[in-house]
């Protein structure tokens, strides 16, 4: 599809699926290589990563845990970029090293406060694997480990991706027109 109609919002198709899964697969290559002898768990950002997730692991090879963990945030439906807690996490990563998987990077503030509580655990290593990273929107200093593609600071859905909780289905990423 060419556009879509998201609630009251039109988008148009930026990404489609097959550039985006042979981006995935460079990613999972790196990863691979890098991580090979490190049995890396992997922890999931719900609910905007699971598209990424499930596509990165059909192509990780090596010796791998997978997790999945939510985040609650302090105000409602605001991006504040502070964080109560990371729910979810039943591992222990104590000695590991932990990959996150997230959707997209764009403040940095979410980031940050994840490998903050992730690092209070005592891992090995902390490593971040994001989908789409929006380096004009960085606010904060943050080392992305796998970046799968860089976009413009355009508002975006599908993928994983949602606009008020619709749109995360679509299999390629759109861009908000106008």
């Amino acid at each position: 599809m060419e556009n879509v109609k998201i609630k009251d919002k039109e988008f148009a198709l930026f990404i489609p699926e097959t550039k985006i899964l042979e981006q995935i697969g460079r990613v999972a290559e790196e990863i691979n290589r890098d991580l090979a002898d490190k049995n890396p768990l992997f922890v999931c950002v719900l609910n905007g990563s699971f598209m990424f997730a499930a596509d990165l692991m059909k192509r990780v090879n090596i010796s791998s845990e997978i997790s999945f963990v939510k985040l609650s945030s302090y105000k409602g439906t605001s991006s504040t970029g502070k964080l109560k807690e990371l729910i979810g996490l039943q591992e222990d990563i104590e000695g590991r090293s932990v990959v996150i998987v997230e959707d997209i990077v764009d403040t940095g503030h979410t980031m940050v406060s994840v490998i903050e509580q992730l690092k209070q655990k005592n891992p090995a290593d902390v490593r971040v694997a994001t989908l789409l990273y929006k380096p004009n929107a960085l606010k904060v200093e943050l080392k992305l480990d796998y970046v799968a593609m860089e976009i413009p600071n355009d508002f975006i859905l599908g993928y994983g991706l949602d606009y008020d909780g619709y749109g995360r289905n679509l299999s390629d990423i759109y861009k908000i027109v106008g």
